[in-house]
């Protein structure tokens, strides 16, 4: 199986490019290493057209080498430069191609360190793709022999989230990592002051979470059935004032990706994050995949 990465050469490129050999190093996938190359409105007009062409091919390439240089020799991997309108269109091109089974990213370089960016390009496949998108951290590296220990799901406790439990251990014993279920209670500051108010919240929270435990757990035990099957496998809760603290009140450590589902609005054939989806995107400290409905509905029934 084949993943498609987006190449730039500067920090997004770099921080894409290691995410992607982590994946491919886990799951033993080949690599399509692909630079976009902005096609001409009107091909062949004017000699200074051609001659910023023939300029930005020779940048294509450069970073191509650039690519080569970066990524580690256990890793099989081939180069690409394509012309296309624009670079989310020339990847889903390419990801089509070869069949992938993801697109990788890196963040904007305007972003957070250590946290995931969209940028125009990783937000517009996460509004379009048919692929599931990956997208590092700001910053991301794994080391030469990084692979993926961990899978943590974003889970609610929908029948979507129940296929994307199944999709993503599935994958996840296939590289030999482990699986748990990560829910996130967001409880801004209440704007009153007496304690029966923040009492009776309290009691509607706990009910919350033992609902979304028990789900969790019924969604874990058909995961119980793969082969191989993933271990070990949890459930965990974050709780926080807002989207950052929830996600840091849990633990996060390398080899670690957190897995999204798409939302239940968009098409199922496509990436269309939530407003809860988007949050927590954005807010990650460990890479990124985000997975189709359909995507995710497949891998579950096989």
């Amino acid at each position: 199986m084949t993943i498609v990465v987006g190449y730039a050469p500067d920090e997004r490129g770099r921080a894409g490019l290691e995410l992607a050999a982590m994946l491919a190093r886990s799951a033993r996938d080949q690599l399509v290493v692909c630079t976009v190359v902005p096609a001409p409105w009107i091909p062949g007009v004017g000699r200074i057209d051609e001659e910023y062409q023939a300029y930005l091919d020779d940048l294509a390439q450069q970073a191509l080498d650039q690519a080569r240089a970066d990524l580690d020799t256990d890793v099989q991997a081939t180069y690409s430069a394509l012309h296309a309108r624009s670079v989310p269109s020339g990847l889903l091109a390419v990801a089509e191609q070869h069949e992938a089974t993801t697109i990788v990213l890196g963040s904007s370089s305007a972003g957070i360190f250590g946290h995931v960016a969209l940028g125009s390009v990783s937000d517009s496949l996460l509004h379009r793709s048919p692929f599931p998108v990956g997208v590092a951290t700001r910053g991301f590296r794994c080391g030469p022999d990084g692979k993926v220990t961990r899978v943590t799901v974003a889970y609610g406790g929908s029948e979507q989230a129940d296929d994307l439990v199944v999709a993503a251990s599935v994958v996840a014993g296939r590289m030999g990592a482990s699986v748990r279920l990560a829910s996130f209670a967001v409880r801004p500051l209440p704007p009153y002051t007496a304690g029966v108010g923040r009492l009776a919240d309290d009691a509607l929270v706990g009910e919350w979470a033992a609902s979304l435990e028990a789900a969790g757990q019924k969604a874990l035990q058909q995961a119980k059935d793969l082969d191989p099957v993933p271990h070990p496998l949890e459930v965990v809760i974050g709780y926080g004032r807002d989207w950052d603290g929830a996600l840091d009140d849990i633990e996060w450590r390398d080899g670690d990706i957190l897995a999204v589902g798409s939302s239940a609005v968009g098409l199922a054939a496509q990436v269309f994050l939530g407003s809860r989806a988007a949050k927590i995107v954005r807010h990650s400290p460990v890479p990124v995949v985000v997975v189709p409905r359909a995507a995710a509905q497949e891998l579950a029934g096989q």
